[in-house]
């Protein structure tokens, strides 16, 4: 990963502005409780974090990411915005990592995945930690690649051929397996397919 983001990581967010859909919106339909506490996983640049932070001025944030070129980028952004004392950043394994020696936490309100899980290979294993990761009553929202079923023809061919270029590969199972792995943990799972089905929207939910 830090071979890979060396140099995208400073221009990452300007050119993922642009098919990173649906960011916003899972940020926007967090609605963590008072005081509540928000993770990402696999945070990149910082942007979402930041705008959770902004978005939720009375939630704690953290992020964790594999590559520490990516939270190099995070660090200095988070800084430039003044939000060091209000979002938390640790290198970790997605697939295994304990936010209690990361975060001095037990668990979090709210877990976010966005656009992540098309870049890691076990990325079910990334679905089953984070659920495993939620305090009572909290919830996974998750956005990536759909299957944009409802796009042009040749649109998929496209998509994929360019993301290949930056070693993403969309889960065309990934609503199937969410919805399982949720079922498994005793989680409620709602989906959506925003965008003609070009993204996935997932929002997993414990008792």
């Amino acid at each position: 990963m830090d071979r890979i983001y060396r140099h995208q990581r400073h221009i990452y967010d300007a050119s993922r502005k642009f098919y990173l859909l649906g960011r916003d919106q899972l940020i926007e339909g967090l609605a963590p409780p008072a005081g509540g506490t928000v993770l990402e996983i696999g945070c990149g640049t910082g942007r979402n974090l930041i705008k959770i932070a902004q978005r939720y001025p009375a939630a704690a944030c953290y992020g964790l990411d594999v590559s520490t070129e990516m939270l190099a980028t995070a660090r200095a952004s988070v800084a430039k915005a003044g939000l060091e004392g209000r979002i938390g950043l640790a290198q970790a394994d997605a697939t295994d990592f304990d936010p209690q020696a990361l975060f001095d936490r037990a668990g979090f309100d709210r877990i976010v995945i966005s656009y992540a899980l098309s870049m890691i290979p076990p990325w079910q294993a990334v679905v089953e930690e984070a659920l495993r990761r939620l305090d009572a009553g909290g919830s996974v929202h998750i956005v990536d690649f759909g299957d944009q079923a409802g796009l042009p023809p040749g649109f998929k061919k496209l998509l994929l051929r360019w993301l290949g270029l930056f070693h993403v590969t969309p889960r065309e199972d990934l609503p199937a397996t969410v919805r399982a792995l949720a079922e498994a943990a005793g989680a409620d799972c709602r989906l959506a397919a925003p965008y003609r089905g070009y993204a996935v929207h997932a929002v997993l939910t414990r008792g």
